[in-house]
């Protein structure tokens, strides 16, 4: 199973050595040991903080009144500078040096990459490139994997996708491969160097809460319209779960061996090689997986600066409103994408096992085994392409293709006649949205809109000191007074009540459905193929489905927040309730309590990390995607980036990603489960 897109890595703290008691030592004695005037001296640490900024606050209120607009005299221009830089680099793009010989010759190695790999998956024809995804499919997982994966690419075929998902194909071999070296390479100076990891650590969280579509802005500006530009933002985007998966494998490395190498003489060089990298294998496969999985999703939201493939036909699709169209293009995309992820999960699952004994192993098991089976694998699909081309069957045959969009259009326009307005009872879908647009998302706009600036910051504040320090709190202060300071105040209150309404639905929906997967191991096997396919889906595709039930605006693209959310909350909140200490439910129904009295006293209390994590997982993903939610009527700062892509605007462009940033990294601090002050 693969890890969700995007999501912040952390090491578990650990507890001191001192706190440990010892099996000799009563609870009495433990608790006379602990300094009796420690938890006022916490408190008045974060309370002494939490009274100065109020104060501050407060001041700064009387200073500036009025009603909930940030103060135009603490705000600072940046458009003039911005629009100036983007100027000169569209005045100097074909003349400078540094576009010259550096930016130029990285386009021109990205364009000749992609192209070659793409020119060899046209030779490979449909046969070629079938039969090589069923034998590595076969030789990693077996049968069933392979069969799906063959499976997989004759539907991509069918819906006369084949070309399209070819090229995105050929742009996510390219992408991933420069992800793959990029983020190894940070993450082995950050696993090596404490110092180094401090210096990345910001940088990676801000790469990580960048919205996709602001990466794509400044590549736009420096290598114009293609290819190069969505290659290079992909490996911006996909680069850091690699980097932070790789640290992590290195800095969490057995100091046993490493001191039993050190011991025998190795150099620092042979502990690298002898050591630590085979010991970080594991989080280190999970990088590679990770960084498939995020490049898919960016080289589909590429398509908007002219990478073609899968992702420019739902674009174009969504743009016109014809979902049948966008559905043909997004059964691929989905499909690429589980494939990809179980592939990845098959190498790594059989690189981390033991080898099987050879007399354990089939007759073709054994035929394909060691380099040697690579490359009988490898020659195999070579002789079943040129066999296809010899046939006169390279390309997938056009009287093979269904066409999907007519028939999904006519099951839309039945819904916009039965289902949008006037179901009995229920209402339509049109009435959910608008329901859920007047009575939640206004309201909630509204009241954010009109509150004082200064009490929103005191507020922020307190949630901080409450959740976790004082530490927290200022940085989520200052995150939220830096997108006023940036001049979008009214445009990210905005942007956070469709968040927040969103991270609602999806917790409640998120804890119901988990309370009944941890209760049911019937309904959670049930559950995890639809988890699955949701956790591999690329946001882009989230769009189809709430388009064609809702139409535009603010509310579907709240929908297609918690769709896309929802999966990793069910999953982390199940997980949680599942390993609850088995000997405190047994005492609790000893005691004669009912279900729900154990899952409310015992259940829920003990799993209270795993909740608190899904929470801020919710907020993080809700947040992705209602950004996405601009090309579908969201507004706010999704719409401004969106417009900054489209007229290439840097201003207008980057000022909403940074406050996109500012707001995530507040609501990621005050979500964060509780720590020591």
């Amino acid at each position: 199973m693969s890890a969700t897109p995007g999501t912040a890595l952390q090491e578990s703290p650990r507890r001191p050595a001192d706190a440990v008691r010892s099996p000799g030592d009563s609870a009495d004695d433990s608790f006379s040991r602990q300094p009796r005037s420690l938890p006022s001296v916490r408190s008045g640490r974060r309370v002494l903080p939490l009274a100065v900024g109020a104060a501050v606050l407060v001041a700064l209120g009387v200073l500036f009144p009025g009603s909930g607009n940030w103060p135009g005299a603490l705000a600072v221009d940046v458009s003039a500078p911005l629009g100036r830089a983007g100027d000169w680099i569209i005045d100097h793009r074909d003349s400078h040096p540094l576009f010259l010989y550096f930016f130029g010759h990285v386009s021109n190695a990205v364009v000749v990459s992609v192209r070659a790999v793409y020119v060899v998956l046209l030779a490979a024809g449909w046969t070629g490139v079938t039969a090589l995804a069923g034998l590595v499919a076969w030789r990693l997982a077996g049968v069933r994997l392979a069969l799906t994966s063959m499976a997989a690419f004759a539907v991509c075929g069918l819906l006369g996708m084949w070309v399209p998902t070819m090229q995105t194909l050929a742009l996510m071999v390219v992408a991933v491969a420069a992800s793959v070296v990029v983020g190894g390479l940070l993450g082995l100076a950050a696993g090596l160097s404490p110092r180094t990891e401090r210096v990345l650590r910001p940088v990676l969280d801000t790469m990580q809460i960048l919205p996709a579509f602001a990466y794509l802005l400044p590549m736009v500006l420096v290598f114009g319209i293609g290819v190069p530009a969505a290659v290079l933002a992909t490996v911006v985007y996909a680069a850091p779960p690699m980097a932070r998966l790789t640290a992590l494998g290195l800095r969490d490395a057995d100091a046993g061996v490493l001191e039993a190498s050190a011991s025998l003489g190795a150099t620092g060089r042979q502990q690298l090689l002898t050591a630590r990298l085979p010991l970080a294998r594991g989080p280190i496969l999970l990088g590679v997986n990770q960084a498939i999985m995020t490049g898919l999703s960016m080289a589909v939201i590429a398509s908007v600066i002219g990478a073609g493939g899968l992702g420019d036909r739902v674009y174009q699709a969504l743009a016109s409103v014809d979902v049948g169209a966008a559905l043909a293009a997004g059964i691929p995309i989905v499909l690429l994408a589980v494939i990809l992820d179980r592939t990845a999960d098959a190498a790594g699952a059989r690189l981390g096992a033991s080898a099987t004994p050879a007399a354990e192993q089939g007759f073709l098991r054994r035929v394909f085994a060691g380099w040697y089976g690579r490359l009988l694998c490898l020659l195999a699909a070579v002789a079943v392409a040129v066999a296809g081309r010899m046939l006169g069957t390279a390309q997938w045959p056009g009287s093979w293709t269904v066409s999907l969009a007519a028939p999904v259009n006519r099951a839309v326009a039945w819904m916009t006649d039965h289902l949008y307005s006037g179901v009995p009872v229920v209402g339509g879908t049109a009435d959910w949205a608008a329901r859920f647009t007047g009575w939640l998302l206004d309201p909630l706009r509204t009241g954010l809109q009109s509150t004082p600036w200064w009490l929103l910051l005191l507020l922020v504040g307190a949630i901080g000191v409450v959740v976790g320090t004082w530490r927290t709190a200022l940085t989520a202060v200052l995150a939220l007074a830096a997108i006023g300071v940036l001049g979008v105040w009214e445009p990210a209150l905005d942007t956070l009540s469709q968040v927040l309404a969103a991270v609602a639905v999806t917790l409640v929906l998120g804890f119901a459905i988990s309370v009944g997967a941890a209760r049911s191991a019937r309904a959670e096997r049930l559950l995890r193929p639809v988890l699955d396919v949701c956790q591999t889906m690329p946001q882009f595709v989230y769009l189809i489905p709430v388009v064609a039930l809702f139409g535009v605006g603010r509310a579907p693209a709240a929908a297609a927040a918690v769709v896309y959310a929802l999966p990793a909350v069910i999953r982390i909140t199940t997980q949680g309730l599942r390993e609850v200490d088995p000997a405190a439910l047994e005492a609790a129904r000893s005691l004669g309590a009912t279900g729900a009295q154990q899952l409310r006293q015992v259940q829920l209390p003990l799993a209270r990390p795993a909740l608190l994590l899904a929470v801020n997982q919710a907020v993080v993903l809700v947040l992705a995607v209602v950004i996405i939610g601009g090309l579908v009527g969201g507004g706010a700062l999704g719409y401004s980036v969106v417009l900054g892509l489209a007229q290439g605007d840097l201003a207008t462009g980057l000022v909403a990603g940074a406050a996109i940033v500012c707001l995530g990294l507040m609501l990621d601090r005050v979500t964060q489960p509780a720590k020591e002050a």
